[in-house]
């Protein structure tokens, strides 16, 4: 059997879901969005003189009548939104939390990122996927239909986590592949500087950047009894430490750098969310997808 982390009762939860790009304004109907350019659309956008080769059928007669002259009216086309999916795979994604060992940071946003798949390309948009670490980039160029959400699930389940983010050279696919406009999902810890400067620069360079934070129970709690001894899984670097000793400090200085990124993020106009591996995958989701109000659903 495939793999398939996107359960049918999570599937059926995710129908109150909507993806759209800030950047340009949704039209009515799954997944279709707005595009720059001018041509035949719902929208009208705007008249124009007719200038030969323009369709008889979008001249305004009405406002010929009054002026004389042929204007056509100009519409935006709809057009699908490509979703990139860019998701850390270096080592400290394999991170998992004692009460629950087989539930890694890495298994949660690869099951975040086939949500966010699913619902993209249940709207007729196209998905694509890059994976993150030192020695590989894995990449799965956007399309649509339903042969992507194959592909896409075999790329998410070949995933392992290992090594660190990559340097600047090997990060050269996602300039040559992102377009400019295009929306951006940068799934991972976030504690290391590179992956937030790969999501500040790709915002900077006028792609829609959205991130979600994983982070594990311990991180967030800090729960731990008895002696331990921590460890850095791309360094190898070992602490020794009795864990209620250091839990107000650790508690107080992680919080502090969760603002540090959050305010990094919202001046780079990044919108996030933060998924601890307790929760529901439906939490950061709604909280970056939820449909608005009034807006047509699924």
């Amino acid at each position: 059997m495939a793999w398939d982390p996107v359960t049918p009762a999570l599937r059926a939860q995710l129908r109150g879901l909507r993806i759209a790009s800030r950047r340009t304004s949704p039209l009515r109907g799954g997944g279709q969005h707005r595009s720059r350019d001018k041509g035949a659309g719902l929208e009208f956008s705007q008249y124009r003189s007719y200038e030969p080769g323009d369709e008889p059928r979008r001249i305004d007669w009405k406002l010929y009548a009054r002026s004389d002259r042929f204007f056509v009216r100009e519409a935006e086309r709809d057009s699908p939104l490509a979703v990139w999916l860019v998701i850390d795979a270096s080592a400290s994604m394999a991170q998992a939390d004692e009460a629950r060992p087989d539930w890694s940071r890495l298994d949660a946003a690869r099951t975040l990122a086939a949500c966010i798949a699913e619902v993209a390309l249940r709207q007729g948009d196209r998905v694509g996927l890059m994976g993150l670490r030192d020695d590989a980039l894995a990449l799965v160029p956007a399309a649509g239909g339903s042969r992507q959400r194959e592909r896409l699930l075999f790329g998410l389940q070949r995933l392992q986590a290992q090594g660190g983010v990559p340097d600047e050279a090997r990060l050269r696919p996602a300039w040559e592949r992102i377009g400019t406009d295009e929306l951006v999902v940068v799934l991972g810890d976030f504690l290391d500087p590179a992956s937030v400067s790969l999501a500040t620069r790709l915002a900077s360079a006028r792609r829609e950047v959205l991130a979600i934070q994983v982070l594990t129970v311990g991180e967030r709690d800090f729960d731990f009894e008895g002696g331990r001894r921590f460890r850095d899984p791309e360094t190898g670097e070992e602490l020794p430490a009795d864990p209620r000793a250091l839990r107000t400090e650790f508690l107080a200085r992680f919080g502090q750098a969760q603002r540090a990124l959050a305010s990094r993020l919202a001046e780079a106009g990044i919108r996030h969310a933060r998924f601890v591996l307790d929760e529901s995958p439906l939490q950061p989701l709604r909280a970056l997808f939820a449909d608005p109000p009034g807006a047509s659903g699924a």
